[in-house]
């Protein structure tokens, strides 16, 4: 099956990285590479972009889509390695960081990945094919409290305890193996009368499981702390969230990279010493454009942050 992937708000990050010809840039979500394709089309051959996916089809259609330029170097990891990435290829700042956050379109559609309620699949949800943890252990394994808990705090599922209820009951008569067993389970936890905002009934607790299966969320603060480090002076920074989880800790993150003052609010000057690391560009997030909806739907709830590295102090 072809990568097929359609880059959501493509040239409003091209626009915002800035790009220098002669940079080095690194697209830490590499997916179907339509990012990673503008941004070397306007390197020289002296720029480098650094491709990072840890999904290996990912790799492989990259590989191919970037083939025709020089100085592209695309490795197989998770983006929340990026110090150690970046220290093996022997680079020490780069001018600018992409991430596309979420489930590419190639994966939601390829039936077998297990990551869409529209196909009947083995429950797997695994970015990473080498991980442990899928989808299937996570339903079968999880106690029902641990199941509440993730589908109410990553799927913001209003019905979240009637749905591990559900899903509990459900494996003690025999193990759920397929995405449309869930399905079915969720269907039946969540009341008709319940449905009321047109979603599929399935889709925040399917999101809630990808999350935790790809640990989605708790990697998050922590690399785009890193990257903010390791972009050189003037610098950027562009994130893509899809929902409000991801967005809320890219907001925040930024904001404390921006104002990391730890001292009472009542002491007329700052004493901690914490200095400012970056400069928040997006007070409000970027949104696409109403004919990018149009033309592709699924970008309807996608946002774009993007901050700049300060001068060093």
């Amino acid at each position: 099956m072809e990568f097929r992937h359609i880059s959501v708000l493509r040239e409003e990050c091209i626009h915002e990285l800035h790009i220098q010809p002669n940079g080095i840039y690194v697209d830490g979500t590499l997916g179907g590479a339509g990012h990673a394709y503008e941004i070397c089309r306007r390197l020289t051959p002296e720029g480098r972009l650094i491709g990072i996916d840890q999904d290996q089809e990912a790799v492989e259609n990259g590989r191919i889509r970037l083939a025709e330029f020089p100085n592209v170097t695309i490795v197989r990891d998770n983006f929340r390695n990026i110090r150690e990435v970046l220290r093996e290829l022997g680079v020490q700042q780069v001018q600018g960081f992409l991430l596309d956050l979420g489930v590419s379109s190639k994966q939601l559609d390829d039936a077998g990945r297990g990551f869409s309620y529209m196909h009947d699949a083995p429950l797997d949800m695994r970015m990473d094919n080498r991980s442990d943890l899928d989808a299937a252990k996570v339903v079968n394994t999880y106690s029902q409290e641990e199941l509440k808990q993730v589908i109410e705090d990553y799927g913001e599922e209003h019905w979240a305890a009637r749905i591990a209820e559900f899903i509990v009951r459900e494996r003690m008569q025999q193990p759920i193996q397929t995405t449309g067993d869930l399905v079915r389970i969720i269907k039946a936890a969540i009341p008709r009368g319940a449905r009321e905002d047109g979603q599929h009934p399935a889709k925040r607790t399917f999101q809630a499981i990808r999350i935790e299966v790809n640990h989605e969320l708790t990697i998050l603060d922590q690399a785009l702390s890193d990257m903010c480090e390791l972009l050189a002076p003037g610098g950027r920074i562009c994130v893509i969230t899809f929902h409000s989880l991801e967005d809320r800790i890219v907001k925040q993150t930024f904001k404390r990279l921006e104002n990391p003052c730890i001292c009472p609010k009542e002491f007329p000057v700052c004493v901690c010493g914490r200095k400012p690391l970056i400069k928040n560009l997006t007070r409000k997030p970027i949104l696409p454009a109403a004919e990018e909806i149009e033309n592709n739907p699924r970008s309807r709830s996608a946002k774009l942050r993007v901050a700049e590295r300060l001068p060093n102090q």
